[in-house]
């Protein structure tokens, strides 16, 4: 949860730091944001197709191939990750406009900058993902905890000097790009280590193998899939946002960063249940792994509560940090308060049930749920209520819990009838 705490911070840093530049940065940091968190969520999938394979050797004591599958999953995400800034770097300048539409200038010039420079970032936060998966996998998630608080001490520091050097949205950016290439680095020396169970010792280890790295994929390409068009029906729903003028962009924006820190506890549990229900199946305990799922949707719902809370007694002091009109503040706090109710009460069964499911490789199904209730309801729902019902960008988040609930009611569904206890991996 802590982890998640510091990943949430450098985007809240970044969308704080910027505001001093005026909306149409923050705008413009937003766009891109959006099309960056879509290469994360696909390299998220990726680690999670490698942690659940070296979990479940961890499970059956088989120490050999957890490590060549850890080795494996560091060639993966390295070769995604280059591929991926080669594409964003490159062509960055074509796709803000063929996705955004029409923009203001001031927008588009500042989300360009940011896209180029944090595309140079992605190969280290490949190689930081995929160690922090390994560690997760073994239980040590402490590795990357400490590695998330260097980076935001770096990230912090230095947007503090640029942004006040004037270097704006490029100065944000060079902080996120700095702050990742130390942290990439420094995890690249941590699973070379000994004291890393699955420690990378040769480098031939890394050459890719077909049946290691099929593995790896019959996880992560169904969760890449999933997460990219997730993220992809955010880029869509952005669009029409757009549409609705700076102030609900920046308003959207906002309601972003605070809602993703809202979803750490369930995002920190979602994490845990991936990694012990891994272990549970590939030791063939699945009575454990109900145990654990049940008990870990209990700690996802009270930590959840205790957040949000906390969130709601603060909004005010957040809405003021951000210096927003007083038309952009009245949007941002409608949308929050909306999201924290549906937080406590929909938000965990549809996203922690689901990390059991693919923990025993049923990920197809999760796949197919959700890309088809994004779509039928994120996207559909959000021209019918914010254009059509002219609820503007309110019902646009009310079309993303919409999707909540049904993507909760059929993941349950998939879990109480226990199919995936019979999908085996290994």
């Amino acid at each position: 949860m802590f982890e998640q705490f510091l990943n949430v911070m450098v985007g809240m840093v970044d969308t704080l730091m910027v505001s001093k530049a005026g909306e149409a940065a923050v705008s413009g940091v937003a766009l891109t944001t959006n099309i960056n968190l879509l290469i994360i969520q696909v390299m998220a999938a990726l680690a999670t197709g490698g942690a659940v394979v070296c979990s479940q050797y961890n499970g059956r004591k088989d120490t050999e191939e957890a490590t060549f599958a850890a080795a494996q999953l560091e060639t993966v995400l390295l070769v995604f990750s280059v591929v991926a800034a080669l594409i964003c770097a490159v062509f960055g300048h074509r796709m803000l406009p063929a996705i955004f539409g029409k923009v203001e200038e001031t927008v588009m010039h500042s989300a360009w900058i940011y896209m180029f420079v944090t595309a140079l970032s992605y190969p280290f936060l490949g190689v930081y993902n995929a160690g922090a998966a390994i560690f997760r996998s073994v239980g040590n998630s402490k590795v990357s905890m400490i590695l998330s608080v260097l980076m935001n001490a770096i990230n912090i520091v230095l947007n503090a000097v640029l942004v006040m050097m004037g270097y704006g949205v490029l100065g944000v950016a060079l902080a996120t790009l700095v702050s990742r290439i130390v942290c990439g680095i420094c995890m690249v020396i941590l699973v070379t280590k000994p004291y890393n169970p699955l420690q990378l010792k040769r480098l031939r280890e890394l050459l890719p193998n077909r049946k290691m790295i099929t593995r790896i994929l019959r996880i992560g390409i169904p969760s890449g899939i999933e997460n990219s068009m997730f993220q992809l029906g955010r880029i869509m729903v952005l669009s029409i946002v757009a549409g609705f003028g700076t102030s609900s962009i920046t308003a959207n924006a906002i309601g972003n960063v605070v809602a993703s820190f809202e979803l750490i506890p369930g995002i920190g549990v979602g994490f845990a249940v991936l990694t012990v229900v891994s272990r549970c199946i590939g030791a063939g305990d699945y009575e454990a792994a109900r145990y654990y799922t049940k008990k870990l949707l209990k700690v996802a719902y009270a930590a959840l509560i205790a957040l949000n809370i906390i969130v709601v007694m603060i909004l005010p002091l957040i809405i003021q940090v951000y210096h927003l009109s007083p038309e952009t503040a009245a949007i941002t706090r409608k949308i929050l308060l909306y999201h924290t109710l549906c937080c406590v009460t929909i938000w965990p069964p549809a996203f922690t049930i689901p990390n059991t499911l693919r923990a025993a490789n049923d990920v197809k199904y999760c796949m197919v749920v959700a890309s088809a209730t994004m779509w039928i309801f994120r996207i559909f729902c959000s021209v019918v209520l914010g254009k059509w019902m002219g609820l503007g960008v309110f019902g646009v988040w009310v079309a993303m819990t919409l999707d909540w609930v049904f993507r909760g009611i059929l993941f349950v569904k998939r879990y109480i009838q226990g199919k995936w206890q019979r999908m085996a991996l290994i």
